[in-house]
């Protein structure tokens, strides 16, 4: 279910029009409604709109937690920790000279889990991930996490600017990155010195 789906449910649990939830969180009902048929992906005002429906934000971008009350006696999902740039893989090879990227430009993402202030989203390319991690899907990145065996990593090769998305084995002291997908041709990557570990992927959401 998108983020536009779970607004419209939750609005209409609520018995709310869109002029009325418009009304409410400040925004015109045409954007609402392009929120709801999901033209617009990513609504910048989630934490108002989450006021506004009485649920917990991260149920509204992830499916986490309980959709019908803030308050309810049901468990909730992990709360938002922090937000953090979605930036280009191009960036993200870079991203040791954080300075040099605007990322209070970024569109911003929330993250339930325990971050450093330089996480950075990523949005999935390609499918050597697969099927674990589909192409889309944004995975949070904190080049402060311990990266160890068997960590989802994105690294940078010393020959490319940009990064790439692997999983870190590490073996009889050699470092491999290892591609999830059992079919792709490239499977593992010797890491011999030529290559920098940027971060570790500390949570996946799926963007739909």
């Amino acid at each position: 279910m998108s983020i536009g789906n779970r607004i419209k449910e939750r609005r209409k649990e609520l018995k709310l029009t869109q002029v009325k939830l418009s009304e409410m969180i400040g925004i015109a009902q045409q954007s609402l409604q392009k929120i709801e048929n999901g033209t617009t992906k990513n609504p910048r005002n989630i934490q108002a709109l989450a006021k506004a429906l009485e649920c917990p934000p991260e149920f509204l971008q992830f499916g986490i937690g309980d959709s019908k009350d803030i308050h309810s006696n049901v468990s909730p999902g992990p709360t938002i920790k922090a937000t953090a740039p979605l930036i280009s893989w191009v960036q993200a090879g870079a991203w040791s000279e954080i300075t040099e990227i605007k990322a209070y430009d970024a569109e911003r993402f929330m993250c339930p889990v325990n971050c450093s202030d330089l996480t950075f989203v990523l949005k999935v390319q390609g499918i050597s991930m697969e099927p674990k991690f589909d192409e889309g899907d944004l995975i949070f990145v904190d080049p402060e996490a311990e990266c160890i065996h068997g960590s989802y990593v994105v690294a940078r090769l010393d020959d490319d600017n940009q990064a790439t998305f692997k999983q870190l084995i590490i073996e009889g002291g050699h470092k491999f990155l290892k591609a999830a997908n059992p079919n792709w041709p490239e499977q593992l990557i010797p890491i011999n010195g030529n290559c920098t570990l940027v971060g570790k992927v500390i949570f996946t959401g799926k963007s739909l």
